[in-house]
């Protein structure tokens, strides 16, 4: 199979979160199309996580990436070097390298598997699915953008959402009223001046302030305000999340939504190393085996109205893949 073409005919359906159907049937069918025992595995809404596997065997190993991509939709386009749109690197030429790597490997004897996912860009809900339902697989390979280099860690990542509070009035008179967006501000403030944990291996966790809503109108003293942040973890959060609530509790309300742990990975030797700042389906996947986090395509350009994917890392990635595999499995 050629592992460029299968990228693009991904890229072209859209699969924004949410919307992974058609992508996901267009993969069942290529790999039923090769001879693997495929089924669909139900996750919500018509929407469904696509397993292979090599007739009834159970696999050892199993390739694992996501089919969901951020918006908005881009379709596919190439030059010599390149093959660009939308899941180009996140994660669609990935699913096609692993599919590729998988060809070689059942041709070896190998027993390996795939596992293609829903969700991941939003709340791993596919990953959280399939982890109800694992296949005793002893090795995970997960793909997402590495530059095929192999992660020895991957940050977590701790949404919190603050809430301010305050009371309306007219702004010609500020005295009579309270404005929840001055104590947001406050609050902010104060959770920019913090000192966040470093780990030496890793890098200090950061804090993003993503989105910040609020007020009624420009006239009018506002009695509400809400901002939406996201801490990169390093290590264990539980020390944090006391700090944030110290440091906020006397102006505003702070509730975590989400917590994807940190995790440090296992390697192979004799391939680059790198320390994935982002988060994947891996904490979700606990019972898919020991995991490895590796892939074509670089994560600078995830997400971007750019994003692309080299041709040439990409075919290198399906040699990686193999000899991956082939070094696990050799254990």
């Amino acid at each position: 199979m050629d592992p460029i073409k299968l990228t693009r005919r991904l890229i072209d359906i859209e699969s924004i979160s949410g919307n992974e159907g058609a992508v996901g049937a267009e993969l069942y069918e290529e790999l039923c199309r090769l001879g693997y025992t495929a089924h669909k595995m139900p996750v919500a809404h018509e929407r469904f996580n696509v397993v292979a596997t090599l007739d009834e065997r159970k696999p050892e190993l199993v390739f694992s990436t996501h089919m969901d991509t951020v918006p908005p939709f881009i379709p596919s386009t190439e030059d010599h070097d390149n093959v660009y749109g939308r899941g180009s690197c996140d994660a669609k030429g990935i699913i096609a390298a692993q599919i590729a790597a998988c060809q070689r490997l059942r041709e070896e004897g190998a027993a390996v598997g795939m596992l293609f996912l829903v969700g991941e860009e939003r709340d791993s809900l596919g990953a959280k699915v399939a982890n109800e339902n694992p296949l005793g697989s002893r090795f995970l390979i997960n793909g997402e953008p590495t530059e095929n280099k192999i992660a020895t860690a991957s940050k977590g990542a701790l949404r919190l959402q603050l809430t301010a509070r305050g009371k309306m009035a007219h702004s010609a008179y500020p005295e009579l009223g309270e404005s929840a967006i001055e104590k947001l501000l406050i609050a902010l403030e104060r959770l920019r001046g913090m000192e966040l944990p470093v780990n030496p291996e890793v890098g200090p966790c950061t804090l993003n302030i993503g989105l910040i809503e609020g007020g009624r109108a420009p006239n009018v003293i506002p009695d509400h305000a809400r901002a939406q942040l996201l801490y990169r973890l390093v290590g264990p959060s539980e020390t944090l999340r006391k700090e944030i609530t110290e440091q906020v509790k006397d102006i505003a309300q702070a509730e975590f939504v989400l917590e994807i742990p940190f995790m440090k990975l296992r390697t192979v030797p004799g391939i680059d190393n790198m320390v994935a700042k982002f988060t994947t389906d891996i904490p979700a996947l606990s019972k898919w085996g020991t995991p490895v986090l590796l892939g074509p395509g670089s994560i600078h350009v995830a997400h971007t109205d750019r994003e692309y994917i080299s041709k040439k890392q990409l075919h290198e990635a399906v040699d990686l893949y193999c000899s991956v595999a082939r070094q696990l499995l050799s254990h």
